[in-house]
């Protein structure tokens, strides 16, 4: 008679990262923080330079957490999980760029202007 294995089976194509892929995506993160940190800190640009520097330096801090940390690649096994993070990336960005339309012209056609 042949029992169930009683360890838990993880799906085909789910991949985890090594302690060493950790460690790397750990540091590229910190140094990223501390890089916009020293942007505002030391005043050396303008305050729109500056918004610039931080910003770039948000979106590779987002593909680093994503990379190393979700595992998320191009890869057939994690098509879904891609199609799943695309699409909820562009509902995010349709309801903030909605926002911020529908208050931008509100704004525009106020009475009291």
């Amino acid at each position: 008679m042949s029992q169930a294995p009683t360890h838990a089976i993880h799906g085909e194509g789910e991949s985890h990262g090594t302690f060493a892929s950790y460690i790397i995506g750990f540091i590229i993160a910190a140094v990223l923080t501390v890089a916009a940190f020293a942007a505002v800190m030391m005043h050396a640009m303008s305050p729109g330079v500056t918004l610039g520097v931080i910003t770039v330096l948000a979106v590779i801090q987002i593909f680093v957490h994503l990379v190393y940390f979700l595992h998320m690649n191009g890869s057939s096994s994690q098509s879904w999980n891609l199609t799943a993070f695309v699409f909820a990336v562009a509902c995010v960005l349709i309801v903030v760029g909605g926002t911020i339309f529908i208050l931008h012209d509100t704004s525009m056609n106020m009475m009291s202007r």
